[in-house]
């Protein structure tokens, strides 16, 4: 029996107050980009240490301060909450949200496993609650016109793509990169790009999938190469890693000719179509650093009352979490709070 979603309520047109949870690194860019998009203003801001969310708010303009997550789920003055937290903790706060009634955009990736994606986007269905991953790639200009490139059969079937995502970080093992007990690792910060852009081109979860990595001293991925393989015959590889430097290239193959996103794929201004030598070359600047177009899209969702995005549906969330379980079961990585679990 197919479940129907309960229908979100609307918001009205006006602008849309928003709450930042966890005032770090990620959350100084998404606030920039807040006064970037239409209709955006940042309401309140919720963090473990008081003085360090006053300070952010007082940056960024916003009058409210929290350093309780159930507090700020329970304030009606604010429309929708942004979690920038560390990945272990997104499950938690997004649970806290959805009960009270909060629409929520979490970070990529959306939880740590997908077990607590489908128990959030039940909550999300069940409660008629927008919920939205924050995989700001998928919303840049230059990824629409892939999508058109692709929908339009200009390269034919898509039978390839290829990426890779790798930089040297720090040799920090307490940063939280390398922190197992906060889900770090090279998978979950970066692998998770290449297996998004992989589920939006060929459209459906692999169907066999071999990986091998390299772990650090701290018992996380540092080095991690995959390949997919799908029935209808497409293949999708790539490597990332936290020890070398790349030029983080994307490649779409199809029968008729293939696409080229150069270096740093992810923040992607420049796209090249190639028919049989044929060149057609796009760029697409971005008016802020880029996440303006995934708020701006939460936004439309929540003033057509929608609860998830056809850019970034609940199903593309929960099968890019369902590889990357299986891709940690192959080379042996479990975070702490799923050994307590079991």
């Amino acid at each position: 029996m197919k479940t129907i979603p309960t229908p979100a309520a609307s918001i009205p047109s006006s602008t849309i107050q928003w709450a930042i949870v966890a005032p770090g690194k990620i959350a100084h860019k998404f606030a920039r980009d807040l006064r970037v998009a239409e209709g955006a203003q940042l309401r309140a801001v919720a963090g473990r240490d008081l003085s360090r969310t006053r300070s952010f708010a007082a940056e960024f303009g916003a009058p409210l301060c929290f350093d309780d997550v159930s507090a700020l789920a329970a304030d009606p003055s604010v429309d929708i909450v942004y979690i920038a937290s560390p990945h272990n903790a997104h499950f938690a706060t997004a649970k806290i949200m959805l009960e009270a009634g909060k629409p929520v955009l979490c970070e990529k990736p959306m939880t740590i496993n997908a077990r607590q994606a489908r128990e959030l986007i039940d909550l999300s269905r069940s409660n008629g609650v927008f919920l939205m991953e924050a995989l700001w790639t998928r919303f840049l200009p230059v990824y629409s016109q892939v999508r058109e490139w692709l929908d339009g059969g200009l390269i034919g079937r898509p039978q390839v793509v290829t990426s890779t995502f790798c930089f040297q970080a720090p040799r920090d093992f307490s940063s939280r990169m390398f922190n197992p007990a906060l889900a770090g690792g090279g998978l979950l910060d970066l692998g998770v790009y290449p297996l998004a852009i992989s589920q939006m081109v060929l459209g459906r979860k692999p169907d066999h999938v071999t990986a091998t990595a390299q772990m650090s001293e701290t018992g996380v991925d540092e080095m991690l190469a995959v390949s997919l393989r799908y029935a209808n015959g497409s293949v999708a590889q790539f490597i990332c890693g936290l020890n070398a430097h790349l030029e983080n290239s994307l490649m779409i193959g199809g029968d008729k000719g293939f696409i080229r996103l150069p270096e740093y794929f992810i923040s992607g201004k420049q796209a090249v179509l190639n028919i049989g030598g044929s060149l057609t070359t796009i760029h697409q600047p971005t008016r802020g650093e880029g996440f303006e177009y995934q708020i701006e899209e939460a936004m439309r969702c929540l003033r057509a009352g929608e609860i998830e995005s056809p850019i970034m549906p609940h199903d593309d969330t929960l099968a890019t979490l369902e590889t990357m379980d299986e891709i940690r079961r192959q080379i042996g990585l479990r975070y702490p709070e799923e050994i307590d679990e079991v």
